[in-house]
């Protein structure tokens, strides 16, 4: 008999793919590897209170998550300070972390990888108490989840599409930004705060972002000529950009990136915000720091 015991959670209707053939593969292949299971559906408003019981009380060793980073973001933060392993089967719109953690995006890839993995603690963060496992930014990538949530069908093509119609309404956003022994203002189109190092569908906006490193990379893109804006982005994407030395590069660069395990953002006109790609309600600041070995993630 194994001595794991797997909760599976299916989000019903995260991403664009159809849920049966992959609870049908589910049931078939963790039958055959004899271990106990049950799967059950996620819950839209991420209250897992009713569940946290029956995890402690029925002995589940792993929660796989079975949605997209949203649903991932609701499940580790519920069960997080519960000794558990989780796993990913992506069928989300971006899947971000899972991209970052090299889990297959093929189910089947993906479900024996919960098999035959290694769980490793994996950080996180807190912005204003507000928990984040991935990415999150203030302003115009905000604005565009905002716009997602709110359209009339999901994927890539669709957040394409509303990333090109914000791109011609974008405007920068006044930002005070402090850390430890330094602050800067900037007139910025976003900031990105990353965990993992991409907003998913291979976009890396931080490219030597680590999921357990205890650091968060920070992404400033700072006002510029808005014809400039998506090659500035594109050498972000592409790794091209080096992590500044602040006090130096400020001033000089359109994109500014550095590492850091706290800071505090002024959000002095009020930007939108998105937490892992959900919108969320903003503020007037935002303190902002690591959860370093936040929970363990089946990885590769």
């Amino acid at each position: 008999m194994s001595d794991r015991k797997i909760l599976y959670l299916i989000n019903p209707i995260s991403g664009t793919s159809k849920k049966d053939g992959i609870k049908k593969l589910i049931e078939r292949e963790t039958a055959a590897q004899e271990i106990p299971f049950e799967i059950v559906a996620t819950n839209a408003q991420g209250d897992y209170d009713f569940l946290k019981e029956k995890v402690a009380k029925e002995d589940f060793t792993d929660i796989v998550i079975i949605g997209g980073d949203g649903t991932v973001n609701q499940v580790t933060d519920a069960f997080r300070e519960i000794d558990i392993r989780f796993g990913i089967i992506p069928v989300g719109s971006g899947n971000g972390l899972a991209r970052s953690a090299c889990i297959p995006m093929k189910p089947q890839q993906s479900l024996a990888l919960v098999f035959a993995g290694t769980a490793r603690h994996v950080d996180a963060f807190l912005i204003n108490n507000q928990y984040s496992c991935m990415l999150s930014g203030i302003g115009f990538d905000a604005q565009v989840a905002h716009d997602f949530a709110n359209a009339s069908s999901r994927g890539l093509m669709m957040y394409t599409q509303q990333s090109l119609v914000n791109y011609f309404k974008a405007h920068p956003y006044q930002f005070e930004i402090i850390l430890d022994n330094f602050s800067f203002f900037s007139d910025a189109f976003f900031i990105s705060i990353a965990n993992s190092n991409q907003f998913g569908n291979n976009f890396t906006i931080a490219p030597k972002a680590e999921i357990n490193d205890g650091l968060l990379d920070i992404v400033v893109v700072q006002k510029m000529n808005k014809a400039k804006l998506p090659f500035a982005i594109l050498k972000q994407v592409r790794g091209n950009n080096k992590l500044n030395q602040l006090v130096e590069d400020m001033t000089k660069k359109n994109v500014i990136y550095f590492q850091t395990d706290s800071l505090t953002v002024k959000n002095l006109k009020h930007a939108p915000l998105h937490i892992d790609g959900e919108p969320r309600d903003t503020a007037d600041e935002f303190n902002i720091k690591v959860l370093k070995d936040c929970f363990r993630l089946i990885q590769p």
